[in-house]
């Protein structure tokens, strides 16, 4: 019998010794989704290593990311003709007029598309607050005054893209405490604007 070929024991890497110090499972993505995953475990490695350092760190407003699942049947529900001030139809207009596809109403590209989780309060002027989910598409070329995922010296932030001196590109927060302030992109910052944020949604219950 042969003794060439096969798993040898102790062979490969010893568990828990890659770049994140922990042991790895395998799991399938889609294609369209390896550039998004890749960015945000390196943005997740560079934000360990500056753990504990003094030094200035991009803030950053954004958390998990997630793959829009699709199923292959839409889910229809009821959407009702008369604008809702805050109550409920009126039993005169008992009709529905049409049907509405949650998915169909947020993504327009699916295999451009994915969600990702609001974290902190730079954003709450736009109606983005922590714990919304985002959605974003990576086929839309942004213009000013969109809300973007941009990846800043390889950290993901959310904010409004505009303009400052000198045609420089410059991240704007939405909210009027002051608290968070621009963000302004230098020639020596690693910069890219990820996707343009094209809705949003978030559960009260």
């Amino acid at each position: 019998m042969s003794t060439h070929g096969g798993k040898r024991e102790n062979a490969g890497r010893p568990s828990g010794q890659g770049k994140f110090g922990e042991p790895t499972k395998v799991m399938r993505i889609p294609e369209s989704q390896t550039g998004t995953v890749k960015n945000f475990l390196e943005a997740l490695q560079r934000k360990r290593s500056q753990a504990g350092s003094d030094s200035a760190v991009t803030e950053i407003n954004v958390d998990e990311f997630f793959t829009p699942g699709i199923p292959e049947q839409p889910t229809l529900l009821p959407l009702f003709s008369t604008k809702v001030a805050a109550g409920f139809p009126s039993p005169a207009d008992d009709y529905v007029e049409k049907s509405l596809d949650v998915s169909e109403f947020l993504i327009d590209h699916a295999a451009s598309t994915f969600f990702v989780t609001i974290k902190g309060e730079s954003m709450i002027d736009v109606g983005l607050l922590p714990d919304d989910k985002v959605v974003v598409d990576r086929s839309k070329a942004p213009v000013l005054g969109d809300i973007v995922l941009a990846v800043v010296d390889r950290e993901f932030t959310i904010k409004i893209y505009d303009y400052g001196a000198n045609n420089m590109p410059r991240l704007m927060p939405a909210n009027s405490s002051g608290a968070y302030r621009p963000i302004y992109i230098r020639p020596d910052m690693q910069f890219e604007i990820f996707g343009v944020v094209i809705g949003s949604f978030r559960r009260f219950k």
